[in-house]
């Protein structure tokens, strides 16, 4: 950081015909200035009313012309901008005074300019003095009316009023405006039009103290940014300069303010307190907390007031003795800004491609260095590129035939290799854990011992003794592998409903999973059956499209890479300069390859795409199958269930065929969910998503909640339809 600096404070005093010499006198040097109040005699012999002040300041400018105000005040500050140091002149006073006319000038007259169009032509004089540096200049003009933020430059045809109210936010970097347009200038005159644009779009009213009296607080900011074209240095300059023309500072008596502007001033005056309470706290070192945020002004000027930036303030007095006591006012707060310290330090950033290119290049020097090592030391010749994915997947091979114990050992290359090898152990690893996992998964349900609420479930249904053994367990050692039917011996035949009822008693039906299971190898035998191949045609129709998105993945990976590579290429062409024969443009041979790849890769993806296509719609179509044989099954179980276990025998032969009870009309009490597992959500969830990436998971969960919120407010705009008719 750079060392801390107080702030400039300078008073120019507007000339006038009726100058109250006995009470205004200036310093010999023009850096500080005395105010004497005659005694009021009415208030009697003892009156020990303060009747002199003597303010301490950087300049005094009396009878001084637009050009001595700019050379004074602002001209070092753009300079310096330049070189990368935030900058702010801030214009403060009464009404009338002339803050407007010291900051922005007569636009009418180019010798009246003021110091913002005075700015604007240094900056692009200094960018024509330095053709070793690529600069570019952008401009932005904000307007605080009544605690109200508002862009001037919304009118422009390309901006456009913004949908959503402009907000002040903070980040490490700094504070700025979201919503606020930043205009690009090329040209000098183009930062004019921009400047003279805002400038129509002000607001202005007219009252007693002066007939075009600004109502609001001005903000237009200069942002400089400043690139070597010679050296290869990845840092760049960035800075912003601040030119602030406050609203007038006076007293609502004074200003004769009725209705609409008498709002209009009180929050003028609000805001010019709050300000004046952030400079005395900047002021006084015992304090640690600022209130930036009590107002807009001094929130968007955080950065300004005390920060990492050069601080000029030019506060704008009358010369009347009728004014007397506002000038006293303004002076008091220009000595308190003098009080505020700064900490000016170069904005420094860093240039990502720029970096890019400076490593690339360091890279190519290390592979040189590291082939003349491997030369001296008669090496073979050993690639340290990337590995592509036909090396990964040879030591993915290597990896797996290891560990089947058909290869001895893995030859060691270099580094990279290395940690190629242990990054396949792990993937090997984990596609076996997730291969037993999905086993087990389509054999079992699969229950945790510590899951107490899952135990406690199990229990109830029967599946699990007193003593905690599920069933199916040999010697109450436990393996946790899910519900087994009555008869588990191979050979044996399930029990029947009536030896169900032998072995519960004729008033304790079966717990519903056990009869299930019975159910689906007798009566639901076939429609099981028929579930179970669907099923099995949805799970490899649905490894088949993932297998498709993983090759999609590969190929738009491959696609991106191509395309970063050939626009390089044709960075490298347009920067040495572009040939042409017969109106054809010459490329190299290297870019026309890249350019075949290309075209050869987007022919796959389009191709694997249409059979992603294809294999959805097979997917679609085989889980509309399983679910509706779900739903059969489901449905046939319970009515099998209710006929079989809660409906006397006697009344039993009523069901029989030709009966007037038909199937099904006996009241469902409760159905066995057998809904779809945590694979089978995945899969369907992997088949959504991952064709846009692995990334789009978020983009899925907001589109949800989007949804969500849309159909909500659909619904409520309804039912207040419904509830005005």
């Amino acid at each position: 950081m750079g060392t801390r600096k107080k702030v400039h404070a300078f008073v120019r005093v507007k000339p006038t015909d009726d100058f109250a010499h006995e009470m205004i006198k200036y310093g010999d040097d023009n850096k500080s200035i005395d105010i004497h109040l005659k005694k009021d005699l009415q208030r009697g012999v003892v009156n020990n009313k303060q009747t002199d002040w003597s303010f301490k300041l950087d300049g005094v400018l009396h009878n001084a012309s637009q050009d001595l105000v700019y050379e004074t005040v602002a001209k070092d500050l753009v300079a310096q901008a330049l070189d990368g140091y935030n900058g702010t002149i801030m214009c403060y006073g009464q009404t009338g005074a002339g803050k407007t006319y010291t900051m922005t000038g007569a636009t009418e007259n180019y010798k009246h300019r003021g110091i913002l169009p005075r700015a604007l032509q240094q900056v692009f004089r200094m960018i024509e003095e330095r053709p070793t540096h690529a600069i570019t200049v952008r401009v932005s003009y904000l307007e605080i009316y009544n605690e109200s933020l508002f862009d001037l430059l919304s009118t422009l045809p390309y901006v456009g009023p913004s949908v959503t109210p402009m907000t002040i936010v903070e980040n490490p970097q700094g504070v700025f405006i979201k919503g606020l347009s930043v205009h690009l200038t090329n040209q000098e005159e183009d930062a004019f039009s921009l400047l003279f644009e805002g400038e129509t779009n002000r607001i202005i009213a007219s009252h007693t103290m002066n007939k075009n009296s600004s109502r609001s607080h001005c903000i237009f900011t200069i942002y400089v940014e400043a690139h070597s074209r010679t050296l290869s240095d990845e840092k760049y300059v960035t800075s912003k300069i601040n030119l602030v023309d406050l609203a007038g500072s006076e007293r609502l008596g004074k200003s004769g303010s009725e209705g609409r502007m008498l709002k209009e001033a009180t929050y003028i005056n609000k805001s010019l307190s709050f300000l004046e309470q952030a400079i005395i706290a900047l002021g006084d070192q015992k304090r640690d907390h600022i209130p930036f945020r009590q107002s807009k002004l001094t929130h968007a000027l955080k950065d300004s007031l005390g920060g990492n930036c050069n601080m000029v303030l030019l506060t704008n007095i009358y010369g009347e003795a009728a004014q007397l006591e506002e000038t006293l006012s303004s002076l008091r707060f220009a000595s308190r800004m003098k009080l505020v310290t700064t900490e000016p330090a170069i904005n420094e950033k860093y240039d990502a491609e720029r970096m890019v290119k400076n490593l690339e290049k360091e890279l190519a020097l290390l592979k040189q260095e590291l082939a003349i090592h491997d030369s001296l030391a008669n090496r073979t010749l050993v690639n340290y590129d990337p590995m592509d994915e036909i090396q990964i997947a040879e030591i993915n091979s290597q990896v797996r035939r290891y560990l089947e114990g058909t290869l001895d050992e893995i030859d060691i290359i270099n580094l990279r290799q290395i940690q190629e090898v242990f990054n396949q152990f792990r993937v090997v690893l984990s596609q076996q854990e997730q291969e037993v996992e999905s086993t087990l998964r389509r054999k079992y349900t699969l229950i945790d011992k510590n899951d107490f609420a899952a135990i406690s479930a199990v229990q109830k249904a029967g599946l699990m003794d007193v003593d905690g053994h599920l069933v199916g367990e040999p010697d109450g050692q436990s393996f946790g592998l899910g519900v087994t039917p009555f008869s588990t011996k191979p050979g044996k035949k399930p029990k029947s409903k009536k030896m169900f009822k032998e072995q519960l008693g004729p008033s304790t039906p079966p717990p519903k999973p056990v009869a299930f299971e019975d159910f689906k190898n007798e009566r639901g035998s076939e429609i099981n059956r028929i579930f179970k191949e669907n099923k099995s045609i949805l799970n490899e129709r649905r490894k088949r499209a993932s297998e498709t998105t993983q090759r999609i993945n590969a190929i738009k990976r491959e696609m991106d890479l191509t395309k970063e590579a050939l626009n390089f290429q044709k960075s490298i062409r347009e920067k040495q300069g572009e040939y042409e024969n017969k109106g054809l443009m010459i490329i190299d041979e290297e870019e026309f390859l890249l350019i075949l790849k290309l075209k050869d890769l987007k022919k796959q993806y389009r191709a694997e795409y249409q059979d992603l296509r294809d294999l959805r719609a097979e997917i679609q179509y085989c889980q509309h199958l399983v679910d509706q044989c779900r739903h059969r099954l489901l449905t046939e179980f319970d009515i099998w269930y209710n006929e079989s276990f809660f409906i006397p025998e006697d009344m039993q032969v009523s069901l029989k065929p030709g009966s007037s009870i038909r199937p099904g009309m006996l009241p469902v009490s409760r159905l066995v969910s057998l809904g779809e597992d945590d694979q089978d959500k995945f899969n369907q969830l992997q088949q959504r998503v991952l064709p846009e990436g692995p990334d789009s998971i978020s983009f899925y969960n907001a589109k949800v909640k989007t949804e969500q919120k849309r159909n909500y407010l659909k619904t409520m705009m309804g039912l207040q339809q419904a509830h005005r008719k």
